[in-house]
């Protein structure tokens, strides 16, 4: 399983990469729209911070095909290696999908609530699949149990797509996904730093230090 980021904000990001095996960073039109910054330059910052070892998923803000394929081709030759192209599953969407895939292009399907729509998108060349799973929730249906569905038919069709799992809230939505057969997860900074959190894991660590000092000091020396 991947883990990436789900932000623009340069700070979270090179703090990110920094401590945890960050493989990336995934953006949306209202993540660039709260960093209150011009759109391409932050895009391109976020391309020099990561670098090209890492993948960087940007959504498209078109809303038909041509406006999506234009916008998606001009961001592909600007970022180069390991981007995606993210697009909504509407309509105009699933056809962008096909004929940026025609072109060499690698897209992300985005704003997905259905296994179907993954199925379309699959068909149409995606390469990663985004199910919003809180905001499934939030609509009273199961997003750990729709990123179930979609494994499953991926794994019984043999589906030639990831599922990226999306809008989390909390770590137990981020722990269910991986268990339901999410490939890859994103979320913001303060989300996954959760994922290590524990407060059995912080008083362990002070046992540890308070039993050295008791007899060796607090100077760290070693004989070699």
């Amino acid at each position: 399983m991947l883990l990436l980021l789900d932000t623009a904000n340069l700070e979270d990001i090179k703090k990110g990469i920094d401590l945890y095996p960050i493989e990336g960073v995934t953006t949306n039109p209202s993540i660039i729209a709260r960093e209150n910054t011009n759109f391409l330059s932050r895009i391109c910052d976020i391309k020099d911070t990561i670098g090209s070892g890492r993948m960087l998923h940007v959504q498209t803000v078109g809303l038909k095909a041509d406006d999506i394929v234009r916008e998606g081709v001009y961001l592909n030759q600007l970022m180069g290696d390991n981007f995606y192209v993210k697009i909504p599953v509407i309509p105009e969407g699933i056809k962008a999908m096909k004929v940026l895939k025609s072109m060499g292009v690698a897209t992300t399907a985005t704003a997905i609530f259905t296994p179907q729509q993954v199925v379309m998108a699959a068909r149409a060349g995606a390469s990663y699949a985004a199910p919003y799973i809180n905001r499934i929730d939030n609509i009273i249906g199961d997003g750990v149990k729709v990123v179930e569905d979609i494994s499953r038919i991926i794994s019984t069709h043999n589906l030639d797509i990831k599922v990226l799992g999306a809008s989390f809230k909390n770590t137990e939505q981020i722990h269910k996904a991986c268990l339901a057969g999410a490939h890859t997860i994103t979320a913001p900074l303060d989300l996954v730093e959760t994922l290590v959190n524990h407060p059995l894991t912080g008083a362990s660590v002070e046992k540890f230090s308070i039993e050295w000092e008791s007899v060796y000091g607090k100077k760290l020396t070693y004989d070699f």
